[in-house]
């Protein structure tokens, strides 16, 4: 399953979910959204449209990680990422 990871380097749950993600050797693919507009823009775009983020900004939080998976399934929970890779 290819998974696409958009997070920061500055971000501490980030960080720890690409070790996890390394740890079994899961196929993603890590979008630092801080490194250029286009990722940050991607990002934004897919944000602003899922209401999946509408608590996270209610909160006034960024909502990385993010991990879209193959089938297109948004989460914010990197344990459901883990949980379908087994």
């Amino acid at each position: 399953m290819k998974i696409v990871m958009f997070g920061m380097d500055a971000c501490p749950d980030c960080t720890e979910a690409k070790k996890e993600l390394d740890a079994v050797q899961a196929d993603y693919l890590y979008q630092e959204i801080g490194e250029s507009t286009t990722n940050m823009k991607r990002f934004l775009k897919l944000r602003d449209k899922e209401t999946l983020f509408d608590q996270v900004k209610a909160d006034g939080k960024i909502g990385v990680p993010c991990f879209k998976l193959s089938d297109g399934t948004l989460t914010l929970n990197l344990q459901e990422v883990l949980q379908k890779l087994h």
